[in-house]
């Protein structure tokens, strides 16, 4: 229901009770000092360690899987080029053409190591065409809502 209406939820904690108890937890026990010491979800890892099998504990976080094919990378380039090439588009008030521009020539320069953007937006989830996807969004957000931004 909740993709159905372009929303993403993580139900379990939808209930603000559970928010507002972990946001009142003292810091000592967030962080979980000891083997999993900055481990995400460490707190939810330690409170189900007892009732899940060890290698769904303490398993790798896996992000949705994400397209790497080259026609996707070549549609977003493409597509975010037309929108630089318009002078009337809302996003380019909010970017850096040059930066932008730096990205579409070569996309998969975005990395951890080698960055044009800096570190990756959102750890390992947004990767060069992902950046320019999430900006054509945002354009297409403020075109249709007609959002008028005051900079």
């Amino acid at each position: 229901m909740s993709m159905y209406s372009g929303l993403e939820v993580r139900v379990p904690f939808c209930d603000h009770r559970i928010v507002e108890y972990a946001y009142n937890m003292p810091w000592e026990i967030k962080s979980r000092l000891g083997a999993d010491q900055n481990r995400e979800k460490g707190i939810i890892r330690a409170a189900v360690s007892d009732l899940l099998p060890e290698e769904i504990v303490y398993r790798k976080k896996s992000p949705y899987p994400k397209t790497h094919n080259p026609i996707y990378t070549e549609a977003v380039c493409n597509s975010m080029n037309r929108i630089l090439a318009d002078k009337t588009e809302p996003i380019n008030e909010l970017i850096n053409p040059k930066t932008i521009r730096t990205l579409i020539s070569n996309p998969s320069t975005v990395s951890d190591k080698n960055a044009v953007l800096g570190k990756p937006w959102y750890g390992q989830l947004m990767r060069g065409p992902q950046i320019l996807a999430y900006l054509i969004q945002v354009n297409t957000w403020l075109k249709h809502y007609s959002i008028n931004i005051q900079i």
